[in-house]
């Protein structure tokens, strides 16, 4: 069974630093690419990184360029995203998903987490 389990959501002021973990089990993070979405209330979700171990392939929203990094663990069967200078526009619910076919915008990707919230405060 494929599961998404995301974490390291919280409360964190405006400058600061959080670390998202996804740990996935029912397939390994090598073969699957891994994006991170996020929806803010009242928003539509929005992809903000992906992961394609596999062909070297990362992706950023242009909004979180230069702020966000991808990773993975493969020992640890794990994906994170280090979010840093966050800003209150970056509140949100973030999920992260998973897709044997590559990066793909929002819905597209075939198997989603449950999400984690993420809430900086100015």
């Amino acid at each position: 069974e494929v599961q998404l389990v995301e974490s390291g959501g919280g409360l964190v002021q405006a400058g600061g630093s959080l670390r998202l973990s996804c740990v996935v089990s029912g397939f390994t993070v090598d073969d699957y690419a891994i994006g991170w979405f996020r929806q803010a209330p009242g928003k539509e979700r929005e992809g903000v990184s992906c992961l394609h171990s596999s062909d070297s392939t990362t992706y950023y929203a242009d909004s979180v360029k230069g702020r966000f990094t991808v990773s993975s663990d493969n020992a640890k069967n794990t994906v994170y995203l280090q979010m840093n200078r966050l800003k209150p526009e970056d509140t949100a619910v973030y999920y992260c998903a998973a897709d044997p076919l590559g990066c793909i915008p929002s819905p597209g990707m075939e198997f989603w987490g449950k999400g984690t919230l993420v809430t900086v405060s100015s």
